[in-house]
């Protein structure tokens, strides 16, 4: 049998057929187009997913079910979005309308960063672990959990926004409502910001930086890659700027290793591609914070596998 994932985004919809390895064996995409009513944006996810299968060869036959990875509060019992704040969702039976409209009698549906999560616990980096952590540091910072192998939402399917916790008291303002999130300090944005904030320091106090060249002078061309490209040509600022930023991506990671203890933790989204730059000093500063000193029973620290595809397998294995 195969299995059809979903990965529904703000900007793309994209699906992909999976088989019993968990590989992706056809893949294609279509635009979202937010704006519009979420009955047509439904329509189209059928469209795609209807095209799709009859491009990799096969019938619904052959598809033993649907998953479908989706932004906001996904109630996966009852296959309803209850609310998505990018997304026209609320109380949306999306698992349903997609049913009807493609004859696909099972469909799931979930968060997208649990889907994620469990796309690692499964095929990825976190494969044979019983408890899993994955965080993903985008635009903003997502968090899923795996205990058990099973999604972790909570009792109102609203659980794992890890970005959301606290890690400075009314620190910086976060797009939620509270101060001092996680994700403020520690997404890929967070870390833009952190990096305008120290060249204008290094500005006022007449510091040259390699950060300037980087960005041609302009400020607006900052980006989560510009501290780690002059921190590794030996550039003073740029070195600060990311050991402050690790140092609080750390601490972040201390406290969700402290409640859960999992066997792995993946790290996900661009930040990662600085690889042991990011990881070796992050390591360093989690386990000094870490409650449990047993070097033998640590939580592995990883990056994760699955990459841009950890939506459409995540949604692929919501069945098993």
């Amino acid at each position: 049998m195969y299995y059809l994932g979903i990965d529904l985004g703000g900007t793309n919809i994209a699906a992909g057929i999976v088989n019993d390895d968990y590989k992706i064996i056809k893949k294609k995409s279509t635009p979202t187009l937010a704006q519009r009513d979420g009955k047509e944006i439904i329509k189209d996810m059928a469209k795609l997913c209807l095209s799709l299968i009859e491009e990799a060869g096969l019938t619904l036959a052959d598809i033993a079910y649907a998953g479908i990875a989706t932004p906001g509060t996904a109630n996966s019992e009852t296959g309803v979005v209850e609310y998505a704040n990018n997304l026209p969702f609320e109380n949306f039976p999306i698992a349903d309308l997609l049913k009807e409209y493609t004859g696909i009698e099972k469909v799931y549906i979930e968060n997208d960063a649990n889907a994620a999560a469990k796309a690692e616990a499964i095929a990825g980096v976190a494969k044979g672990a019983k408890f899993s952590v994955m965080i993903t540091l985008g635009t903003g910072l997502g968090g899923g959990i795996v205990l058990d192998n099973k999604v972790y939402s909570g009792f109102n399917f609203a659980g794992a926004e890890l970005g959301h916790v606290v890690i400075e008291k009314d620190g910086k303002q976060c797009s939620c409502g509270r101060k001092g999130c996680w994700e403020t300090y520690s997404s890929a944005t967070g870390l833009t910001n952190m990096t305008k904030e120290h060249l204008l320091k290094a500005r006022e106090e007449g510091r040259k930086t390699l950060i300037e060249d980087l960005i041609n002078g302009n400020i607006d061309n900052c980006n989560a890659r510009v501290a780690f490209t002059a921190m590794k040509q030996g550039d003073e600022v740029g070195k600060e700027i990311v050991d402050e930023y690790i140092s609080y991506l750390a601490c972040g990671i201390a406290n969700i290793i402290n409640i859960f203890q999992p066997n792995v933790l993946s790290i996900g989204g661009g930040v990662c591609n600085e690889k042991d730059n990011l990881l070796i000093p992050l390591k360093k500063k989690v386990f000094e914070q870490t409650y449990s000193k047993d070097p033998s029973k640590q939580t592995q620290i990883k990056i994760a596998e699955l990459g841009n595809d950890a939506g459409i397998v995540g949604a692929a294995v919501l069945g098993l």
